[in-house]
C-alpha cells in the first residue's frame, strides 16, 4: 500500500526533483552565492534521506586527523530542543544539540563540537569561541550549498544506490542525482564484507563517477557492547540468551542481521529516527524487559539511541542497559583514501 501510495505521487516527485535541479543550477552559476572561509571544510553528505553512515564516516574522519589538527565538527543538530548555534561541553545533552553530534562528543571529548541551522553563521561563532581551529568537518554538508566545502566526500548505501534512485516522496532522493558529481569522493556504504570484485565492478559502473572521483567501498564492523552509563564495563554478546532491542534509527535491517547470527533470542522496541522516549516508554520497556523468560537478558540499544536513553538515567539504571558500537570498515584501499584526505589538506592553501 504505501509502495502504490508512493508512486500515485510520483507528479510531485517530478516537480520536486526540478526544483531541486534549479537550486543546485543557481548555484552553480553562481546566483545565489556560496561563502568561503580562509581554512578547510571537509562535508560528509548524501543525496537520499536515510541512514547511509554519516556519523561514523565523521568519526572516522576525527580520529584520523585529531592529532595533526584542530578538529571542530558542525551540523545542524537534528531534532535538538535548541535554536541557533551551541557548542558542546561536557555538560550537553541530546536535547541541546542532537543526537549524532552527542555521540560525537561522547567519543571525542576534546575535539570542538558544535551545532547550529546556519553553517555559515556558525563558524565565525565557532572561531570566536575556539580560534585554534583549522578543520572544520560539516555533518550532514552536501545540500548546505550556502557554505562552500572545499572537499566533498558522499555516501550512499549498498542496496540503495542513489543512481537506482528517484526524488521524493516516490522514491528517496533529496537532492539532484547529478548533484554527485561535485563529490570528490564516493563511497558505498553498508556493504557485506565479502562483497565480491565482480559485484564492486557492476556497482562502480553504476554510479560511474567522473575521473576526478574516486569510489571505496565500506561496511559496518560491530563491537563488544558496552554498558549504557558505565562505559568501561563491556559484555560478549555469545554469553547473553535473550536482547531487548530498542532502537530509534532510520535503518536497523544491518542491526537486525547481527543480532541475529550473535543471540537466541530477540525482542524488539521500535521507535522512529531521532525519536525523544517519554516516561510513559521507559516504563513500558522496562515492563517488556521484565517479562522476558530467560534470566540472562540485557536491553541493547545503539550509540545514537543511548545519547537519549541516558535522559532517563535514574529510571533505567539499575537495568543492563548495553550499547552496540559500530565503526566504519574499508574493504580494500584504506591507506588510499586515508591518504587522499591527508594529500588534500596538506596542499590546502590558507
Amino acid at each position: 500500500m504505501i509502495q502504490l501510495i508512493r508512486w500515485l505521487l510520483f507528479p510531485f516527485a517530478c516537480l520536486y526533483g526540478l526544483i531541486v535541479w534549479a537550486r543546485n543550477r543557481l548555484f552553480d552559476k553562481r546566483i545565489l552565492k556560496s561563502i568561503e572561509f580562509a581554512m578547510p571544510i571537509v562535508s560528509v553528505g548524501n543525496l537520499s534521506v536515510g541512514g547511509t553512515g554519516k556519523t561514523p564516516m565523521v568519526e572516522y574522519l576525527v580520529a584520523l586527523l585529531k592529532e595533526e589538527y584542530q578538529v571542530a565538527t558542525l551540523s545542524r543538530g537534528y531534532k535538538r530542543r535548541s535554536k541557533g548555534f551551541v557548542l558542546a561541553d561536557n555538560k550537553t545533552t541530546a536535547e541541546q544539540i542532537g543526537d549524532e553530534p552527542q555521540q560525537i562528543k561522547s567519543k571525542f571529548p576534546d575535539i570542538a563540537v558544535c551545532v547550529n541551522e546556519d553553517r555559515v553563521l556558525a563558524i565565525p561563532e565557532l572561531l570566536n569561541k575556539e580560534p585554534d581551529i583549522n578543520l572544520v568537518l560539516l555533518d550532514d554538508g552536501f545540500q548546505h550549498r550556502y557554505l562552500q566545502a572545499d572537499f566533498e566526500i558522499l555516501l550512499t548505501a549498498y542496496g540503495d544506490l542513489f543512481s537506482n534512485d528517484f526524488y521524493l516522496p516516490t522514491g528517496n532522493l533529496r537532492d539532484w542525482k547529478g548533484a554527485y558529481q561535485r563529490a570528490n569522493i564516493i563511497v558505498v556504504t553498508k556493504c557485506p564484507h565479502n562483497l565480491s570484485i565482480q559485484e564492486q565492478n557492476k556497482i562502480r559502473e553504476e554510479i560511474n563517477p567522473f575521473p576526478h572521483q574516486k569510489l571505496y567501498f565500506s561496511g559496518i564492523e560491530y563491537a563488544h557492547p558496552y554498558h549504557c552509563f558505565e562505559q568501561t564495563m563491556e559484555i560478549d554478546l555469545g554469553q547473553v540468551e535473550e536482547v531487548l532491542l530498542v532502537v530509534g534509527i532510520a535503518n536497523a535491517t544491518s542491526l537486525e542481521n547481527y543480532l541475529t547470527s550473535q543471540v537466541e533470542t530477540i525482542e524488539q522496541y521500535r521507535f522512529t529516527d531521532h525519536h525523544y522516549f517519554t516516561p510513559r516508554e521507559i516504563e513500558k520497556i522496562k515492563r517488556k524487559f521484565e517479562g522476558m523468560q530467560h534470566s540472562n537478558k540485557i536491553i541493547l540499544t545503539t550509540e545514537k539511541d543511548a545519547t537519549r536513553l541516558r535522559l532517563f538515567q535514574t529510571e533505567l539504571q539499575d537495568l543492563p542497559v548495553y550499547v552496540l558500537p559500530i565503526e566504519m570498515l574499508f574493504l580494500a584501499q584504506q591507506k588510499e583514501f586515508d591518504q587522499q584526505i591527508k594529500d588534500f589538506l596538506a596542499n590546502y592553501e590558507m
